[in-house]
């Protein structure tokens, strides 16, 4: 593997965010539940940044970078010239063997980070989780070659507004607020990123979203029933639901009935002048 690195000596992590209060990176299934989202959005990912012209000779920075998928696929498939893997917890990149790749094992909100400068910066799944979010649209659109693209991805969710109370409905609301008093995820921003991008001074500003539906057995459905089993006490913590409520909506996650519009992404790209 590449050259393994931290930010100012050190490895930074900051206290009760994401990895830390909910989803830790040693829980045995932790890999298994990212990987499976990957499973559903790194197509989407990568036919958009395909599209925005991502191949050889780019140098690029993945923020989060998780598991490697996309850095694999950024590696293995684009041929890019290098990646620059960045996340707080980088030990699933452990087995990724390219000379093309350098892990930086820091956290993006580190005032002392600065990574270099990059033709591709890609975010998937981060700002979304971090209180600062808007303060870092600047910060890394200021890492940015003339010509770079940044392209930020987050959730977004279409929820059915004549369903309120189904034990599926109740538990998904629960959710998003006990991410929020826990570790600060908050998506209501997510449809302004476009406008951030403008703001930054970015060119050929675009977006896009995609909302897959739950389907039984699918890697979305294995990943949102994870994701709520592991959250049982912060869900119940909300007093939206309890043990019962949660485990009704468990059980449809898994049942031939399941029919829902899931959780999906919005991504946004802007180039530097």
């Amino acid at each position: 593997m590449g050259e393994m690195i931290d930010a100012g000596g050190t490895r930074v992590r900051s206290g009760g965010g994401y990895g830390e209060s909910l989803f830790e990176p040693e829980h045995p299934r932790e890999a298994e539940r990212i990987d499976a989202a990957a499973l559903v959005f790194d197509p989407f990912t990568t036919r958009r940044l395909r599209a925005l012209g991502v191949g050889p000779g780019l140098r690029c920075l993945e923020v989060g970078a998780g598991t490697g998928t996309i850095v694999r696929w950024l590696l293995e498939t684009a041929g890019v010239e290098e990646v620059v893997a960045l996340d707080r917890d980088t030990e699933a990149l452990a087995l990724l063997d390219d000379r093309r790749l350098r892990v930086l094992t820091a956290d993006i909100t580190d005032e002392r980070l600065h990574p270099g400068t990059f033709d591709l910066i890609h975010a998937r799944f981060v700002l979304m989780h971090l209180p600062d979010r808007r303060r870092l649209v600047p910060r890394l659109a200021g890492w940015l070659n003339p010509g770079g693209l940044l392209v930020l991805g987050d959730a977004v969710e279409l929820p059915d507004v004549l369903d309120t109370s189904s034990p599926y409905r109740r538990t998904m609301d629960a959710m998003w607020q006990a991410l929020r008093s826990t570790i600060g995820t908050d998506i209501s921003a997510v449809p302004a990123y476009p406008r951030f991008l403008r703001e930054e001074g970015l060119r050929n500003v675009g977006a896009e979203a995609f909302c897959p539906p739950l389907v039984l057995g699918g890697p979305l459905a294995l990943f949102w029933s994870e994701t709520l089993s592991r959250m049982r006490p912060a869900l119940e913590a909300t007093g939206r639901v309890d043990a019962d409520v949660v485990e009704q909506a468990l059980t449809y996650l898994s049942s031939p009935r399941l029919a829902e519009l899931g959780p999906g992404m919005a991504m946004a790209w802007g180039q530097r002048e």
